[in-house]
């Protein structure tokens, strides 16, 4: 083998995502907002782009050219030129939903989440405007607003640091010693401005553990007596529904101590909640689906989809100044990146369009009847009825909600693993197996049924399940076992 230095020539096959590819597989993961919030970015960087609020509306009820292209097409460039250009006249297009008031299930043509009648944003069903959430200061800023009144100098400083290591449910997590050592006062000296913290809105604040949460609340309203505080301190046996050692500890007879575990149960266990964090969010449906005389009507949601368009004369008056060899590659680049964007938009569109009819299709008894007639659907199979890759299906998929007159759901919950049938028949939706349980659980009346009893109660519906899965099942739904209940409803849960 020679160690001297040579040249040698291969020749090798690579896939490279170019730019263009790794943005349109980027723009199909994207929620409506999330595309929103994109475009905002790209006509800040692209003087070539406009965004307009003409919105530009995708209708299954159009009749759709024959083999519209789909993304795969798109990035690999072999989509036909009729496809591939959007020069389209979106003036002459039906205008359908722009948003959620623009349905056509109630008499006022309003479309809501639920699938009721709006009666449009002016009306008596609009939204509550008061409701909506305002900037409300969060833990910190609440006690420091209080403890600003009460406190100064050294006192106030500790008491800042204490409100600084509370954590979100209003829990000091760090030991007082620390506290001393780091600000080089005494323990004494934390322990009373602690107490004064403790002693703010909302009660409860400030506590080192559950016990003393609880324990503070109960001073609050003046039920800390012995018998109250020897049940928050005893709070495992009544975790464990040891009722009658309890009752022994705390001297009370039955009477007495469901008044107790009452009383206790309207305490907060996490007062700092209340405060802070970010406000709960409403969802925003990317897809329309609605029932009309000629079948199923999917749309997209266009009040979040703003219409992208190239700024032609503006490129002309550029293109005709005075520009060296640089400025002229940077303006090809622009419209380049311009027009590419506008296709992998609107291809984006048509493919949610596709993806969503053949969802809509396959789960029509869901859509009709509900969850109870949900059937097992993979990525897979909705990809080999469009002819589109399971990777795409995937993409699409992720982040998009929508609504129907059912409610509000993400497109991931239309897919769901399959379980038998007694009878041999067809298999049935794992969601629809967990409704059947929620519901039995939710008829069991007196008696507590065990997993054991609602394997039989499932299989008598035609469901081939075994214990483990109903187990799975059940917790997955946030329901305790059969113990579980049965001590819940013992202590009066």
């Amino acid at each position: 083998m020679s160690l001297a230095p040579r040249l040698d020539i291969r020749q090798s096959q690579s896939l490279v995502m170019t730019p263009q590819l790794q943005q349109a597989i980027k723009l199909l993961t994207l929620s409506n907002l999330e595309i929103e919030a994109f475009i905002a970015e790209e006509v800040e960087k692209n003087p070539l782009l406009d965004a307009t609020a003409v919105r530009e509306v995708a209708t299954p009820e159009r009749p759709e050219r024959e083999a519209p292209a789909g993304a795969d097409e798109l990035v690999a460039g072999t989509a036909p030129a009729e496809d591939r250009g959007l020069d389209l006249d979106y003036a002459t297009e039906s205008h359908q939903q722009d948003s959620v008031v623009d349905g056509g299930t109630g008499p006022d043509g309003g479309l809501s989440l639920n699938g009721t009648s709006s009666g449009g944003l002016g009306g008596e069903d609009g939204p509550d405007w008061d409701s909506l959430p305002d900037d409300a200061p969060n833990l910190a800023e609440h006690l420091e607003a209080q403890v600003a009144l009460i406190l100064s100098g050294v006192e106030l400083t500790i008491a800042a640091h204490i409100i600084d290591q509370l954590d979100e449910a209003g829990y000091l997590t760090v030991p007082l010693a620390e506290i001393a050592e780091r600000l080089g006062v005494s323990i004494a000296r934390v322990e009373s401005v602690l107490s004064v913290v403790q002693g703010l809105d909302p009660t409860g604040v400030g506590a080192r553990d559950l016990a003393e949460c609880l324990a503070l609340q109960a001073k609050e309203v003046d039920r800390y007596d012995p018998c109250m505080a020897r049940l928050i301190a005893n709070l495992d046996l009544l975790a464990r529904g040891d009722l009658v050692r309890l009752k022994r500890l705390c001297g009370v007879d039955d009477e007495d101590m469901a008044d107790m575990i009452r009383e206790l149960r309207g305490y907060d266990p996490k007062p700092g909640c209340r405060y802070g964090g970010e406000p709960a969010r409403a969802v925003v449906p990317d897809l329309f689906v609605t029932r009309t005389k000629a079948g199923w009507g999917i749309e997209l949601n266009t009040a979040t989809l703003p219409r992208v368009l190239v700024n032609r004369r503006y490129y002309q008056e550029l293109r005709h100044g005075p520009q060296d060899k640089g400025s002229k590659a940077w303006l090809a680049d622009c419209l380049a990146n311009a027009n590419w964007l506008m296709k992998a938009l609107d291809q984006r569109q048509r493919t949610i369009i596709r993806v969503a009819t053949e969802i809509v299709k396959q789960q029509e008894a869901f859509f009709l009847h509900g969850v109870a007639h949900l059937r097992p659907l993979t990525l897979a199979r909705v990809a080999e009825a469009i002819g589109m890759h399971e990777s795409t299906v995937s993409r699409v998929t992720s982040n998009k909600y929508l609504s129907c007159a059912r409610g509000l759901f993400e497109l991931k919950f239309f897919f769901t693993s399959g379980i038998a049938a007694a009878d041999g028949g067809d298999a049935v939706s794992a969601e629809a197996v967990k409704s059947a349980i929620k519901t039995l659980i939710a008829n069991e009346g007196a008696k507590i049924l065990s997993d054991d009893t609602l394997v039989e109660l499932l299989q008598a519906k035609g469901f081939d399940i075994a214990r483990r899965t109903v187990a799975k099942y059940r917790e997955a739904m946030g329901i305790g076992s059969s113990v579980q209940r049965r001590r819940a409803r013992a202590l009066g849960g």
